[in-house]
């Protein structure tokens, strides 16, 4: 007799039947889960697609002159410098030995096209990442040879990969793998210590 005919009629089922039935019940109702999260999720886009593009708040309060901090926009890192008196005196020191001191290149917004490559002169945004190779320069602030930079080193980042040199305003040296300036992004500050990456107001 079969297990609907027997529930039908009222008569007792097997205990051991009744087990196997509800097992059998679980396990399908799990699985029916298993298939429908993915498929859901699937279909609602992701945190990190929606941030893709968006604009990125970063609060500066406490970034202390002489040092560096790193933030994630459209899946680059993005450097923001609060730079010293003297590291703002290097950045012409360097000139003479750049390629592209007033940054004819356009690596940069139009209100970043001055000798800083900043709003504010001691503050830079930067795109962290080589111009030649997609490489990732680390910061060599310290000017002379304490950082194995040479002398003459005036501070600034040195790209590992292929050994090219910007200065602290992300110029590139002559002579580099690197074909042009470090990328300033598009920024502005919505406060004293408040900068927006990613977005400035300005028609595309």
């Amino acid at each position: 007799m079969s297990t609907a005919f027997a529930l039908a009629a009222g008569e007792p089922m097997d205990p051991e039947r009744r087990r196997l039935l509800i097992a059998t019940s679980a396990l399908g109702a799990a699985a029916g889960v298993a298939v429908a999260i993915p498929l859901i999720a699937s279909m609602a886009p992701s945190a990190r697609a929606r941030a893709a593009g968006a604009p990125v708040e970063v609060d500066i309060s406490n970034l202390a002159p002489g040092e560096m901090m790193t933030v994630e926009w459209r899946g680059k890192p993005v450097w923001i410098v609060r730079r010293t008196p003297e590291m703002l005196a290097a950045l012409r020191q360097a000139e003479p030995n750049l390629a592209d001191p007033a940054s004819g290149n356009p690596q940069q917004p139009d209100y970043a096209t001055n000798e800083y490559r900043s709003i504010k002169p001691e503050i830079l945004v930067a795109v962290g990442i080589c111009t030649h190779l997609g490489c990732s320069p680390t910061q060599k602030f310290q000017a002379g040879a304490g950082q194995g930079m040479g002398a003459d080193w005036p501070g600034g980042f040195f790209c590992p990969c292929h050994g090219s040199r910007f200065d602290l305003a992300g110029r590139v040296y002559k002579g580099m793998p690197a074909p042009t300036n470090l990328e300033i992004p598009p920024h502005q500050y919505l406060a004293e210590a408040r900068l927006l990456i990613g977005e400035d107001g300005t028609k595309a």
